[in-house]
């Protein structure tokens, strides 16, 4: 990891559409934010928080979506771990995900994505802030 780049980090954070493309996007500017911090492209850590940012950013698409209405992604590094938060804000806070530790198996073609995040990350949970919007988050560490 490039120490001297870590250290200066900011959260990045986009607002996108609502919209495979919007998703599709998201993936693929985490993916470059993650190079830039020093996690490149291929490494172990990058694979993983790539892949969690692409299930929630699904989610939030596929379950989250009110006409008209943005997600965003935030990613939060910690150098000192270091470790990573990213975090997924939808427009549905009435459609908030089981609990940590009481997801159902996954049925069919679906379910699977918080199932991921479950298994990749060192914890996640959801928060709801305020009346219109949820946020669906995890910690994954990056060695």
């Amino acid at each position: 990891m490039n120490v001297d780049i870590a250290h200066r980090a900011t959260p990045f954070t986009l607002q996108l559409s609502a919209t495979r493309r919007g998703a599709r996007l998201a993936r693929r500017l985490a993916a470059g934010q993650l190079d830039a911090w020093g996690w490149p492209y291929g490494a172990e850590a990058h694979r993983t928080a790539t892949l969690l940012v692409a299930e929630l950013v699904t989610n939030a698409v596929r379950h989250g979506t009110t006409p008209g209405r943005d997600f965003r992604l935030r990613l939060v590094l910690d150098p000192a771990g270091p470790s990573l938060r990213i975090e997924v804000t939808d427009t549905r806070p009435d459609r908030r995900p089981p609990a940590p530790g009481a997801l159902p198996p996954a049925s069919g073609e679906s379910g699977r994505g918080l199932l991921l995040v479950e298994a990749l990350s060192t914890r996640w949970g959801t928060i709801c802030d305020d009346p219109c919007t949820k946020t669906v988050w995890c910690e994954v560490a990056l060695r």
